[in-house]
């Protein structure tokens, strides 16, 4: 672990030369680094599956930075036509691209699928954000000087195992176990991008994984909301109350991945306090898992058939 004398959003410095992508930026820890990104200056596009709830976010966000530069283009990433719609959005209307942040996520719902077939959780935290970034690429690659690809994980992709002989969860399914394999493809997606940059010559562009730590947003809600569960939506609002820190505080891992001079691609952050789940964002080790190139080179070549997304770059 490497520590950084409790770095704050407040070191991240002018970014008002740098355009900035944030997937589910009308809410949680997307928008509280939509709003860090756009009151240090930056030129922020807020992709969200309701552009009312991202007007309204954008409104807040101006509020606070009258001056900003804000764009709220439609994205669904539980619709791969959604997502080739935005990366057309934002090639006409954006000529640059410094940070992508794949943030937008869904944890520990029952089982329902995304408009292609793929199981939810599967589909959105990570088939999704893969079609995204492939889409971007060319963008990311054209910016001048560098750019970064952040990709948001979980703690809880410790947990997690790539089951390729049911990645939908078909067969069977359990919603904890289905939300760690998501969160655990995230970490190892960041790795293999930054292998095949690197293994393409392109040193320009560089894959970094984060992941909050215990943060309150409304992303503990979903689930039992959709099972209709009162008594399990009590439970994670107490938990939420006595143990997370509060979303402004769990974005700092994303910031400081997206923005840190000292950040090389490759590399994890999260919190530095107790278990990880909360405090100052710091470089990390990810699990054992995350770190098998074979299972990555897997998913890649996997992910690329079912979202129809090549990116041009070879297995390192």
């Amino acid at each position: 672990m490497t520590t950084n004398d409790d770095w704050r959003a407040e070191r991240m410095g002018d970014v008002s030369d740098k355009t900035v992508v944030v997937t589910g930026a009308n809410s949680g820890l997307g928008y509280e680094a939509a709003k860090t990104f756009a009151t240090h200056g930056a030129n922020v596009v807020l992709a969200c599956r309701s552009v009312e709830r991202g007007v309204e976010a954008g409104e807040k966000i101006r509020e606070e930075a009258p001056e900003t530069r804000l764009t709220v283009i439609e994205l669904d990433l539980a619709d791969l036509a959604s997502v080739q719609e935005f990366a057309a959005n934002f090639r006409d209307t954006h000529d640059e691209l410094h940070v992508l942040c794949n943030n937008a996520g869904v944890m520990a719902i029952p089982r329902t699928e995304t408009e292609q077939g793929f199981e939810t959780q599967f589909g959105v935290n990570h088939l999704g954000h893969f079609a995204l970034t492939g889409l971007l690429l060319d963008e990311l690659r054209a910016t001048d000087g560098e750019s970064r690809v952040v990709t948001q994980s979980s703690g809880l992709h410790e947990s997690g195992e790539i089951d390729f002989d049911d990645l939908q969860g078909e067969q069977s399914y359990d919603k904890w176990d289905a939300y760690g394999q998501s969160k655990l493809a995230n970490v190892l997606f960041a790795y293999e991008l930054q292998r095949r940059l690197r293994a393409a010559g392109v040193e320009d562009v560089a894959s970094v994984a984060c992941h909050p730590g215990y943060a309150a947003t409304n992303l503990q809600q979903r689930g039992p909301e959709q099972e209709d569960s009162t008594l399990r939506l009590w439970g994670m609002q107490a938990a939420n109350a006595a143990l997370a820190q509060d979303a402004e505080t769990g974005a700092l891992p994303m910031l400081y991945a997206a923005t840190a001079p000292d950040i090389e691609g490759g590399e994890y952050v999260g919190p530095g306090g107790f278990q990880q789940m909360r405090g100052h964002p710091e470089k990390q080790r990810s699990s054992d898992r995350s770190y098998d190139e074979a299972t990555a080179k897997r998913l890649w070549e996997v992910s690329a058939e079912l979202t129809g997304v090549r990116y041009g770059l070879d297995a390192a």
